[in-house]
């Protein structure tokens, strides 16, 4: 038991400096990795440029893969000081962590890929956490539980959309085949049924026959009525949402996760005291 009491002792003062803000170590931390983050994202920018790749690619080559060393470096203490590491890898911020370092790795056998290192900008979505902005946690909060609830329901309506277009990709074929050289099959025909029923409209295929442009217009019509669909199905999560309490700020010691409820003791998803 005297053993054990050192090791747990220090994995719970590593995750209150990586994890949470509230103390000022751990505000001190979060503020030089949002530091780094930025600055490795602005890097990732420049070697895109030209002229600065050329005149200073190698130094900047360099501070990518420091920077890749720190964020793995991170990315290790973090799965170290969660009790439940697999929570902590498998959840959003988890991913986006790991996926922030994989890029600089990759580029070793897949060159260029080093660019991808821009996804590190969602990592800066933790300042609304670090600076205690509420209001944009709150709603951040909301905006994910709305998600959550309409998924099923916006993807068996996505999924009624890639049909019908497949319907429609196949009708114009027939109405346009051999009178418009655009129409070469029916799956060129399905990309413009939806590039025509999201209303996108690029113009580099188009009917020609009156017939085609009959079918054509009655999809512009739907497209219209079919966008609001997954628009109101949001909407009336968004509303059940609101009415839920701000969530809890505090990270829990096991999982990782976020998002308790105010009055909480115990995390909602593993258990563990908070």
């Amino acid at each position: 038991m005297n053993e054990a009491s050192p090791s747990k002792s220090w994995r719970e003062k590593l995750f209150t400096v990586i994890f949470e803000s509230d103390t000022r170590a751990g505000r001190q931390f979060d503020l030089a990795l949002l530091l780094l983050i930025t600055l490795s994202v602005v890097l990732v920018m420049a070697q895109s440029i030209p002229s600065v790749h050329e005149q200073y690619g190698d130094l900047l080559y360099d501070l990518e893969w420091i920077l890749t060393i720190i964020f793995t470096v991170e990315y290790i203490l973090r799965i170290l000081s969660v009790k439940q590491p697999i929570h902590y890898i498998t959840s959003f911020y988890g991913w986006i962590d790991l996926l922030s370092i994989l890029p600089t790795y990759l580029s070793l056998f897949l060159p260029g890929t080093h660019f991808l290192m821009a996804i590190r900008a969602l990592r800066l979505m933790r300042i609304f956490r670090i600076l205690k902005l509420s209001q944009f946690v709150r709603e951040g909060t909301t905006i994910i539980l709305a998600l959550k609830a309409s998924a099923q329901r916006i993807f068996i309506f996505l999924s009624f959309v890639l049909l019908l277009s497949i319907i429609l990709g196949a009708i114009i074929y027939v109405v346009e085949s051999g009178q418009n050289e655009k129409f070469t099959s029916i799956p060129q025909s399905i990309y413009w049924a939806i590039v025509t029923i999201t209303t996108v409209g690029y113009g580099d295929i188009s009917p020609i026959t009156p017939m085609g442009k009959v079918v054509a217009s009655l999809i512009m019509l739907l497209g219209y009525a079919i966008l609001a669909v997954p628009t109101g199905i949001v909407t009336v999560e968004l509303s059940k949402a609101a009415r839920h309490q701000e969530p809890k700020a505090q990270a829990c010691p096991n999982c990782s996760r976020e998002g308790h409820d105010p009055d909480a003791s115990f995390c909602k998803y593993c258990g563990h005291a908070l």
